[in-house]
């Protein structure tokens, strides 16, 4: 009989690996050697119970303790593996959960048979105006899913006949298998893991049980949702096969921009233009909001920049109650092209407050000439 190789080196970890180490390192090798993933190869076979015998001591504490001190002669005197360390399959539940997390199926160690498969999820992408991401909308939808089928219930089998139990699993879907020391359960490949074989379909589904259909809901979008906020319809997505919970619907949101407004958390910002002399005066102007046009006073001298802030009349708030702020922020508004009038006004006034204005002495190029000379 050859020689065992060094536990260790088998999960190729060093000596000082810790529990998370140990785990990781089984699951790679339990992964490239699993005899259902390598059928008819008695070489992978040996090195996945070669890494599952390394994995049970290293991860026992009192195991690992005996083996680190004596080495294979510490763990000799029982049964189990060829290296008789009294290793019980049926009371080790680390490979299980090992076993479960890897595969997907439940294993000779005690696990349970899977449920009814679900449905699949299904996402709805949706683009919606500005306002009615601020106040909530109620918006008719449209989609395809697939449905039971009505004609034979969900049931895949022809109106009048019934799908029949499975002679090869006797109805669990599932099949013992096994492989060496270790014995896994696995899909039933005569039924597929249904349990039952239908032997007439049904002629409107072909025996899937399941039609594609369209649907049209109408969904409630609250008050503050934002671009990439989703929406969960519980049930609403694809049905699932015989007979199975149907999945999930997911509207996925896109909010559109608005040419007047912008958003900033609950807060809505509206940028307003007026002229000079309603900042240097003060004055009464009208402003748009969400809900209807607003009158608002500036105090004389109103400096560009200014923010005003109206209370409420934002966005909702999402699971909340109330609404966000509406902030106007006020800049000036220069006329591009004053009219000869306006031309005299505004040079009146600016040589009433010494501002300099035009191409005459008085300018500032004029003045930076002077100092730093034409070149």
């Amino acid at each position: 009989m050859s020689q065992k190789r060094d536990y260790y080196e088998v999960l190729g970890v060093s000596r000082e690996a810790d529990d998370a180490a140990l785990k990781s390192a089984y699951r790679k090798l339990a992964l490239m050697h699993h005899p259902d993933r390598n059928p008819n190869n008695p070489d992978a076979s040996e090195k996945f119970k070669e890494a599952s015998e390394a994995y049970a001591v290293l991860c026992d504490p009192e195991k690992r303790a005996r083996y680190d001190r004596l080495g294979h002669a510490g763990l000799s005197g029982g049964s189990g593996f060829g290296g008789g360390f009294g290793f019980d399959p049926n009371s080790f539940g680390d490979l299980s959960e090992l076993f479960n997390g890897i595969f997907g199926f439940a294993s000779g160690f005690g696990g349970a048979a899977a449920g009814p498969v679900g449905g699949s999820d299904l996402v709805y992408r949706m683009e919606i105006s500005f306002r009615d991401a601020a106040f909530g909308v109620e918006a008719p939808i449209a989609i395809s899913r697939l449905e039971a089928c009505a004609p034979c219930s969900g049931s895949g089998a022809a109106p009048g006949t019934r799908p029949k139990t499975c002679a090869a699993c006797r109805g669990t879907g599932r099949q013992r298998v096994t492989q060496g020391f270790l014995t896994v359960t696995r899909p039933c490949g005569h039924c597929r893991g249904e349990g039952s074989v239908i032997e007439s379909p049904c002629r409107e589904c072909g025996g899937e049980g399941r039609r594609r259909a369209k649907k049209e809901l109408t969904i409630r979008i609250p008050a503050g949702v934002e671009s990439g906020s989703r929406l969960r319809l519980t049930g609403e997505g694809d049905a699932g096969p015989n007979g199975g919970p149907a999945g999930d619907l997911y509207v996925v949101l896109t909010v559109a921009a608005d040419e007047v407004f912008e958003r900033e958390g609950d807060d809505v910002v509206v940028r307003v233009e007026l002229p000079f002399p309603t900042l240097a005066l003060g004055g009464t102007v009208e402003v748009p909001t969400l809900d209807a046009p607003e009158k608002v006073t500036l105090d004389p001298g109103t400096q560009p920049g200014a923010e005003l802030k109206l209370r409420g009349r934002g966005f909702g708030r999402l699971g909340r109650s109330g609404r966000g702020d509406l902030l106007v922020r006020v800049g000036v508004r220069v006329p591009a092209s004053p009219s000869k009038e306006e031309k005299e006004l505004l040079k009146r006034y600016a040589e009433l407050i010494g501002a300099p204005v035009g191409k005459g002495k008085g300018s500032v190029f004029s003045k930076a000439k002077k100092v730093f000379g034409d070149g």
